[in-house]
């Protein structure tokens, strides 16, 4: 049975090599015997796929990506373009699009993270009054809750794009809504999701919101490279811990599951010197629900104590490692899956 190998994005300055963000994954996979080959990340955004790929060798055979976010129809043009040249993703478009977006996973997680609902829109068009009334409405219609799309959240802008305080108040959801929509602009995903607010445990240190390496900050395969957008990990922001520059920030860890098994437990990227232990119990059968080969999910404890929550999932592809981590044995089973 033919070896994965693993696809990497080019740096954009030489296409000839690793993008600098994932050029010690590359070496570790080298070191380890594995395969690697390279895709134009930025040809992939423009819809360039053929283009994009055509340094992946013909009859390639089986790929994990290890990459910059894509949204969901550029990843099925990046699987059809390397079809074409021999080359198989072993997370398929539909297993992308699941762990990737939240109306893929919430149904299978519902009731072990924070309660939400989405009112799709056609591009960055802000949800009508009657739509978030409606939305409201069904997540309970009071309490504070989060904004943000499928995808992503816009933390660094708490107050005036993230946080609702109460959605009782629809003139103040729709606010923070619109401006969320606004702010996104062609870069939103799906739709508009409100998520309840939850209060997780949280942990001071220099790893808080308030430092460079503060909460989704632009310099992770969470992100889409080069624009400006905050990324998937949503730790505080989708139902935990405020953001607001200064404050304390969610205990929060990153699992990584391959084939419904945990490879790799460690901290969040945002806060990578911060280790917890999190129970894995009951995460580990809506994992194996799901029934995507490789995932994340991120966790974090209740403040009261109450349990462990999932913050959010993603598709392992696309979610960032923290720096300093061992990631050897994720790789390695990467190599050998």
């Amino acid at each position: 049975m033919p070896v994965p190998s693993l696809l990497f994005p080019t740096d954009p300055l030489n296409p000839r090599r690793p993008d600098p963000h994932f050029a010690w994954e590359a070496r570790l996979v080298r070191e380890l015997g594995g395969e690697l080959v390279l895709a134009d990340h930025d040809a992939l955004l423009a819809g360039r796929a053929e283009e994009a790929v055509r340094r992946v060798p013909l009859g390639t055979g089986p790929l994990w990506y290890r990459g910059w976010m894509l949204p969901s129809v550029r990843y099925a043009e990046f699987a059809t373009a390397l079809t074409a040249r021999g080359g198989n993703l072993l997370t398929s478009p539909p297993g992308y699009a699941a762990a990737h977006e939240l109306p893929g996973w919430y149904g299978v997680f519902e009731g072990a993270t924070p309660p939400s609902v989405w009112i799709p829109t056609a591009g960055a068009v802000p949800p009508t009054r009657a739509e978030l009334a409606e939305a409201v409405a069904r997540l309970g219609g009071s309490g504070p809750a989060i904004v943000k799309d499928y995808v992503k959240s816009r933390k660094h802008e708490w107050h005036e794009a993230c946080y609702v305080p109460e959605l009782a108040d629809l003139a103040a959801v729709g606010r923070v809504v619109g401006r969320f929509v606004e702010l996104q602009g062609e870069f939103l995903a799906g739709g508009v999701v409100l998520r309840r607010y939850e209060e997780f445990a949280r942990a001071d240190g220099p790893d808080g919101p308030g430092g460079p390496d503060g909460p989704d900050g632009p310099d992770g395969p969470d992100e889409e490279r080069g624009d400006a957008v905050a990324g998937v990990g949503e730790v505080a922001g989708v139902g935990g811990a405020g953001v607001v520059g200064g404050e304390r920030r969610a205990v929060e860890a990153r699992v990584w599951w391959l084939d419904g098994r945990p490879v790799l437990v460690g901290p969040h990227p945002d806060a990578p010197h911060v280790h917890v232990e999190p129970d894995l119990t009951e995460v580990s059968a809506l994992v194996r629900r799901l029934g995507c080969r490789f995932v994340t999910t991120d966790l974090a404890s209740r403040a009261d104590g109450s349990g462990w929550r999932v913050v959010e999932v993603g598709d392992g592809q696309v979610s960032d490692l923290p720096r300093g981590i061992d990631a050897s044995g994720l790789l390695a089973s990467l190599i050998a899956a």
